[in-house]
């Protein structure tokens, strides 16, 4: 009897789902439809905050570029000052044989340049300059001749562009009044 009504159960559950399959379409089943994609991509409005910060990258960017050039440029200079005050610190914490007096001495002509010049401020600017460079040449002559002649090169190329400056502002005839003058000449000895 049992049996019975466990079979009596079983063909009725079987019946219902072959009903409820049956009831259903393929379309039906989420597994085999994908739903439809009506998505799209909606930019959202900027705030308040986003278009200043806008506004004010667009009115700074002249100068930001302007900043990185000038930086590009600096760059390099500033590199030689560091690399030159490591090699100033590198003499210096190992100087050579009797480095401190020589420095003491060519020091010591500048103070007392210092004190002849008191007065006139030209003459505070050039007694201790030439002291001091006087004393510097009589320890170190190899290097002041060096200084000297690139100095003296340097200064005969600016005195042949100061004489051509001042040639062409006390004598302002150009190439075509001279060619024009001796045209004038000639003709004025074919009227005569």
């Amino acid at each position: 009897l049992l049996r019975g009504i466990f079979e009596y159960h079983i063909m009725r559950a079987v019946d219902q789902n072959t009903v409820a399959a049956a009831s259903l379409n393929v379309d039906e089943l989420s597994l085999y439809t994908a739903p439809p994609e009506k998505f799209r991509y909606v930019e959202p409005k900027a705030g308040q905050l986003e278009e200043r910060v806008a506004t004010l990258r667009k009115l700074a960017e002249p100068y930001t570029a302007w900043c990185q050039v000038t930086y590009e440029k600096i760059k390099p200079k500033v590199q030689g000052v560091f690399q030159f005050g490591n090699d100033a610190y590198a003499y210096v914490k190992n100087p050579p044989k009797d480095f401190y007096p020589r420095a003491g001495v060519i020091g010591f002509t500048g103070v007392l340049g210092l004190v002849l010049a008191r007065g006139s401020r030209i003459k505070k600017l050039i007694y201790p300059t030439t002291l001091m460079t006087l004393s510097a040449s009589l320890y170190y002559p190899e290097k002041a001749a060096a200084i000297a002649k690139s100095t003296g090169d340097s200064v005969y190329d600016l005195a042949v562009q100061s004489y051509a400056a001042a040639e062409k502002i006390l004598n302002p005839q150009s190439k075509a009044e001279k060619v024009n003058k001796p045209e004038m000449s000639s003709d004025s000895e074919t009227k005569q």
